[in-house]
C-alpha cells in the first residue's frame, strides 16, 4: 500500500508506505515512490486494520426481520423454524450473502457461531461460501447434548445430533477447512450442555486448542435456569463444566455481575459485545466499562441478520460507543482510538488469533488484514476535519474502497473481486420464505 494516510493505533501517520510478505504487514515507513504490480495506491486514503466480527450467524441472513419485537425467548423460537428449514443451497446462499455484507463494511475476520444441525452439508457450504467471498474466519460448530424443545434448559431436539457425533464431524471440517478459516466450538448457551458434556467439551477443545463460544447472560435467563435446575450461577455451572479458560467467547454478557466478570478475567476468557443486536431485541446494555476495569477482553460483534438485522460493523461501530456513552451520561467514552482497538483485536487471544503489538494499529508483524477508506466516495462524511471522528460518527460501508484478506484483495472499488453481486441478488430473490417469515 503506497503513500497512505495510516492508523497506528494512536495517531494517524500521514504518507505511508505499508509492506506486506506472506499475508503479515512486513513495514510501516515512509513513502517511497514505487509503481507496478502489487502496488496500491493509497494517496488520498486512510488505512485501518480489518474488523474482527467476534459474533454472527450467517444463515439467520435469511432470517431479516423474523420475530421483530418480540422478546429474546420468542425470537428464538421463531428463528428456530428457519434454523430447521436450512439446506445446504440457502445455507450456501446465506451465508455468501452475510460474509460479504460484513467484507464491504471493512470486517476481514467473522466468527460463526453455528447452531447444531445434524447434517454435514449444511457445515460443508457454510466453509464452502467463507473460502468463495474470501474473508477469514473462526467457524464455530453448533454442538448441544440435551434436549428440550422449548429451549429453556437445553436445545431443540430437531436439531441436535450425539455430542460424539458433532465433536468428531469438528475434526473433519478442520481437515477440511482451507487456510482462512479455523474450527471452534459453538454452544447454543449454558442450558444446552449437560456438566457431563462441558467437560466432554472442555478436554476435546484444549486438546486441539479451539476456541469455545456460547451466548451467555444476554438476559436473566441463563442465572435463572441454571440455579432452578443446577442451583449454581451461570458462571459457577461453566466452572463446574471446565468451560472457563483463555479460549472461551462468552457471547453477549449483559447480565454479567460483578462475580461472573472476575471468574471470566481470573480464566483469561473474552466477551463479544453486540451492542445493536442487544438493543434491537431489548436486552439491554453489556457493562462494557466494568468488564475492560475487571481485565476482561472485549471484543465488538454484529450478531446475525435476524437481530441486527444488519452486518455492518462500521454501524456497530458507532452505535457501540454511542450506547455507552448514554448509558454512562457522558460523551468522553470510547473514541475512536478505543473503539478500534476492541473491534479489531479486543478478542484476539480467545479466537487464536496474533495479538498485535499495539491493538487497533497498522504495524508490523500483524496479518495484512486491512480496509482503505476513502472519504470522499461519501459525500456525508466531507469535509473531513477529523478522520477518526469522521470515521465513528460518519462512517458507513459506501466509504470501503478496498479490503485484503492476508495480503489479497478481496474488494476493490467497493466491489467484491470474487462474487457476482447480480447473481447473488437473484438467488436471494429465488428463495422462498420460510415459516418464520410466514408467522412473523
Amino acid at each position: 500500500m503506497s503513500d497512505v494516510t495510516v492508523w497506528t493505533g494512536v495517531a494517524w501517520r500521514p504518507h505511508a508506505d505499508v509492506l506486506i510478505a506472506d499475508g503479515v504487514v512486513t513495514e510501516v515507513r515512509d513513502h517511497v515512490p514505487a509503481h507496478g504490480p502489487g502496488v496500491i495506491d493509497g494517496a488520498g486514503g486512510h488505512l485501518v486494520p480489518g474488523f474482527v466480527n467476534t459474533h454472527t450467524h450467517l444463515q439467520q441472513s435469511l432470517c431479516r426481520g423474523v420475530g421483530e419485537g418480540r422478546p429474546l425467548l420468542e425470537w428464538l423460537l421463531a428463528v428456530g423454524e428457519a434454523m430447521n428449514a436450512i439446506t445446504p443451497e440457502r445455507a450456501y446462499v446465506a451465508a455468501v450473502a452475510a460474509a460479504l455484507e460484513g467484507l464491504l463494511s471493512g470486517t476481514t475476520t467473522l466468527v460463526e457461531h453455528m447452531w447444531p444441525h445434524p447434517a454435514p452439508e449444511v457445515h460443508d457450504a457454510v466453509l464452502t461460501a467463507l473460502s468463495d467471498v474470501g474473508v477469514r474466519a473462526v467457524l464455530g460448530r453448533g454442538i448441544a447434548d440435551r434436549e428440550d424443545p422449548t429451549r429453556r434448559w437445553g436445545f431443540d431436539p430437531r436439531l441436535m445430533q450425539p455430542l460424539d457425533t458433532a465433536l468428531a464431524d469438528t475434526d473433519r471440517l478442520a481437515a477440511a477447512a482451507g487456510h482462512h478459516v479455523t474450527l471452534g466450538l459453538a454452544v447454543p448457551n449454558p442450558r444446552s450442555l449437560t456438566v457431563e458434556g462441558m467437560r466432554t467439551v472442555a478436554t476435546f477443545a484444549r486438546e486441539r486448542e479451539l476456541t469455545v463460544m456460547i451466548h451467555l447472560s444476554e438476559t436473566g435467563t441463563d442465572d435463572a435456569m441454571c440455579r432452578e435446575h443446577a442451583g449454581l450461577s451461570a458462571i459457577d455451572y461453566l466452572a463446574e463444566g471446565g468451560l472457563l479458560s483463555e479460549r472461551l467467547l462468552a457471547v453477549h454478557g449483559v447480565e454479567l455481575d460483578a462475580d461472573a466478570r472476575r471468574a471470566l478475567s481470573d480464566a483469561g476468557a473474552a466477551v463479544s459485545w453486540n451492542p445493536v443486536s442487544n438493543m434491537r431485541l431489548g436486552s439491554g446494555v453489556a457493562p462494557v466499562p466494568e468488564l475492560l476495569a475487571d481485565g476482561v477482553a472485549v471484543g465488538l460483534g454484529v450478531d446475525g441478520a435476524g437481530s441486527n438485522d444488519r452486518q455492518d460493523m462500521l454501524e456497530t461501530l458507532r452505535a457501540g460507543a454511542y450506547v455507552q456513552r448514554a448509558h454512562a451520561r457522558r460523551a468522553d467514552l470510547f473514541d475512536i482510538g478505543s473503539m478500534l482497538a476492541i473491534a479489531c483485536d479486543g478478542a484476539s487471544r480467545a479466537l487464536g488469533l496474533p495479538v498485535a503489538a499495539t491493538p487497533g494499529g497498522v504495524s508490523a508483524g500483524r496479518l495484512a488484514d486491512l480496509t482503505l477508506l476513502r472519504f470522499d466516495r461519501d459525500f456525508a462524511c466531507l469535509p473531513v476535519s477529523d478522520p477518526g471522528a469522521t470515521l465513528l460518527t460518519c462512517g458507513t460501508p459506501r466509504i470501503v474502497d478496498t479490503v485484503l484478506v492476508g495480503g489479497d484483495v478481496v474488494v476493490a472499488d467497493g466491489r467484491s473481486t470474487r462474487i457476482d453481486v447480480e447473481t447473488l441478488t437473484a438467488a436471494l430473490l429465488a428463495l422462498t420464505p420460510t415459516a418464520a417469515h410466514r408467522e412473523a
